[in-house]
């Protein structure tokens, strides 16, 4: 028995020796990098990871992030101590007891998780291997592979041990640790989740968070609240057991509810989607001409750079807003006031046009596929998502019906800057990014109506007519036998009454619109708009007094920033300055304000008194007696031929702000009642400036006054409205014949009959 007690310990000890002998030479290859390269004490000093490049607004707040990996970097300091707690309670007990390897955690892996196959075991990795894993990956999954993984992570650990304090480490593996919804590091995280900074989570908060590190995609809070509250609960009895954590205070927390703010950083969804876009175009070209200090590009994924933008990023927000508010109630009555007869129902040809503009139509034409076969795949059925105002609805349809959905929407734009600087302070470049990616601010050109008639009557002020000249509204004929036409009779129907610019600009009247234009001159015109910043190709012909001109909201904008800006163009921009993640400014931008004035000062006074007039009695007048706004504002509606396009340019004091709204495949609006500026386009702009009148953070906007006109320009201010025709101009005058333009230029001087002046 002795014999074989003794036999049998030398056969244990034999089996032991070899063992623990194939244990160290096994170790001693993965230490060797047999079985793939390990960093170096060197390497692991300069670790650098990716991170994503921030979007931030005026006020310091996140509007979004460029990434391939969701990751911020932050300091020690940052860290509530309560997030510590709960991490090393719930990952790494031991943590600060020991030096990257915790041996009790290794035997029982190794011995339960590995020979024993039990998987309940748990997976026994320090926060320091953890950090291996972060940063370096893992690529093996079968057996042998976990042991070399586990082996790796060791010997890296216990090098970043050596190199780093305990602070360093918790620092780089909260900066660097996989969150939920493809997201990296507590920063990011915490602001995902929550709208808020690391340093502000609460202690529940903290909780949820270090909670999905067991399994970020299992108990992602947005996806399993019920099944992340559950293992936030677990976390916070783990920070009372360790001592962490009053009793009485863990059950508190435990109580409280799951309560997410969740921000979408992705592409295309959160706030300001559109602009976001064309801030990564222009930051690409940008960091195209800059190197960083090795001499190599910038990366905008990767660098961590700070974005700092002219964005407001609560006027962003109330601009969204009334954005949704106002176009949801639009579509439905434009779809209502079509009904049966709608074009994109009774008229095929729309439709099929853009079938044919499908990359999948033209990739199965070129593979040979007849017409009718294509059809009839694009008419398969299947479940997708389709853009509605309530909501994202999930419906069976075909991608023929998916295209009719979106032929029928109206579409929008609308930009807000700061006059005097350029500074865009709000982007809207359309209704949904994941809708329609098109930007109509920086993209989009179209016709812009009578939004153009200020330029005109500020080029005829400039080329001596002056403020108190009247016009007649009868109808004349031009070169190219072009008629203009008043969308409604003037409010006293006397055909010998001479109206002044004033009243003609403020109510929209095409027929003197054309009148000043004529008299003022074609090129004279053109010339006062590239004063102005237009940079367009405007075309030499009458109807350019009505806006048949194509241009960008952000031209038009530009355009009208001298109003309100001493007479001089503010050229727009939206990036204040580009920094490094480490603070180094290597971009700034400041205002572009034009030297040469674009009209003098008597001009400006007299024509916002026009624009102002607008708005007190003319065709903006619901901004007074709809939203009740009594804020100093001017402006000019604008809609063009058909009821294509509405707009709005509003000019206060201190912003500026276009609103365009029309259909991208240009199907008008049924009638001018629905599709006018003022009604499919102003209101946009009061349901923001509602919002701005709401909050006393923007009382210097809202508050502010247009200048006292001077005392010399005050009578021009004034001028009678309407003048009757003298007595012989009545008598050679027929009110119901339509003038040819050549045959009254050469009647010109007889009666003066083309206008009129006040006799002061």
């Amino acid at each position: 028995m002795k014999f074989f007690n003794r036999k049998l310990v030398k056969r244990l000890l034999y089996v032991f020796t070899v063992s623990i002998s194939a244990l160290f030479l096994f170790y001693l290859s993965v230490l060797l990098g047999l079985w793939g390269p390990i960093p170096t004490k060197k390497q692991l000093s300069e670790i650098r990871q990716s991170e994503a490049s921030e979007i931030i607004a005026t006020s310091g707040e996140l509007l979004g992030k460029y990434y391939r990996f969701d990751r911020q970097s932050i300091t020690f300091d940052k860290f509530p101590d309560h997030l510590i707690d709960a991490l090393i309670a719930t990952e790494d007990s031991r943590f600060y007891d020991h030096d990257g390897i915790d041996g009790q955690s290794l035997m029982r892996v190794f011995f339960k998780t590995i020979l024993l196959q039990d998987e309940s075991a748990g997976g026994g990795s320090t926060i320091s291997q953890q950090l291996a894993k972060n940063l370096y990956g893992r690529q093996d999954v079968n057996k042998v592979g976990m042991v070399v993984t586990k082996f790796r992570e060791s010997i890296i650990a216990r090098r970043m041990e050596k190199i780093y304090s305990k602070e360093d480490i918790l620092t780089l593996y909260l900066n660097t640790v996989p969150f939920s919804d493809n997201t990296y590091g507590i920063e990011s995280a915490s602001q995902k989740f929550f709208n808020t900074s690391t340093s502000e989570l609460s202690i529940e908060q903290a909780a949820t968070l270090v909670g999905t590190l067991k399994a970020s995609n299992y108990f992602n809070p947005r996806v399993q609240p019920e099944r992340s509250l559950g293992r936030r609960n677990v976390v916070i009895d783990q920070m009372a057991r360790y001592k962490y954590l009053n009793p009485n205070i863990a059950d508190d927390a435990k109580q409280a509810p799951l309560l997410l703010n969740y921000q979408y950083y992705n592409h295309d969804r959160g706030i300001a989607t559109h602009f976001r876009e064309e801030l990564r175009r222009e930051v690409t070209k940008i960091l195209d001409t800059l190197k960083n200090e090795n001499g190599k590009p910038y990366n905008l994924y990767n660098d961590g750079l700070k974005i700092y933008t002219t964005i407001d990023y609560k006027m962003q927000h109330y601009a969204e807003a009334a954005m949704k508010l106002h176009m949801s109630k639009l579509q439905r009555a434009f779809e209502e006031s079509w009904g049966n007869q709608a074009p994109w129902i009774i008229n095929k040809g729309i439709v099929e046009n853009e079938i044919k503009k499908l990359p999948i139509y033209k990739q199965m034409l070129e593979q040979g596929f007849k017409s009718e076969a294509i059809y009839d795949s694009l008419s398969v059925t299947r479940e997708m998502k389709l853009f509605a105002w309530d909501s994202i609805q999930i419906v069976k349809a075909s991608a023929i019906d998916s295209l009719t959905h979106y032929i029928k929407l109206l579409n929008t734009g609308m930009l807000s800057l700061d006059s005097q600087t350029g500074a865009i302070k709000t982007w809207i470049g359309g209704i949904d990014y994941g809708a329609n990616q098109f930007d109509h601010v920086s993209q989009s050109r179209r016709q812009v109506g009578s939004t153009f008639k200020p330029i005109v009557y500020t080029a005829a002020l400039e080329n001596g007519i002056e403020a108190c000249s009247h016009f007649s509204m009868e109808e004349v004929t031009y070169p190219g036998d072009y008629t203009p036409k008043n969308s409604s009779k003037p409010k006293d129907d006397d055909p010998y009454l001479n109206y002044s610019m004033k009243y003609a600009l403020s109510n929209s009247v095409n027929t003197i619109a054309v009148k000043v234009q004529m008299e003022t001159g074609i090129e004279n015109v053109i010339e006062q708009a590239q004063k102005m910043g237009v940079n367009a190709d405007l075309p030499v012909v009458s109807s350019l007094a009505l806006g048949t001109a194509e241009l960008s909201i952000m031209e038009l904008a530009k355009a009208f920033t001298p109003y309100t800006n001493n007479g001089y163009v503010s050229t727009p921009f939206f990036i204040s300055r580009i920094e490094t993640k480490d603070g180094k400014v290597i971009a700034e931008f400041s205002p572009n304000i034009a030297k040469e004035l674009s009209f003098t000062d008597d001009t400006r006074h007299l024509m916002v008194d026009m624009l102002k007039a607008t708005v007190n009695g003319g065709t903006a007048s619901r901004i007074r007696s709809t939203y009740n706004l009594n804020n100093d504002i001017a402006g000019k509606t604008g809609t063009t031929q058909n009821n294509r396009d509405a707009w709005f340019v509003a000019v206060t004091p201190k912003l500026t702000t276009v609103v365009w709204v029309g259909n991208d495949l240009n199907i008008p609006f049924r009638n001018s009642t629905l599709g006018q500026g003022a009604n499919a386009a102003l209101p946009m702009f009061a349901e923001f400036y509602s919002s701005l009148n709401s909050n006393s953070k923007y009382n210097e906007v809202t508050r502010a006054k247009f200048e006292t006109v001077p005392t010399h320009l005050v009578a021009q201010t004034q001028c009678e409205e309407t003048v009757r025709d003298k007595f012989f101009k009545r008598l050679f005058t027929n009110p119901d014949k339509t003038k040819d333009y050549k045959e009254k230029k050469k009647r010109k001087g007889f009666f003066s009959i083309f206008r009129s002046k006040d006799k002061d």
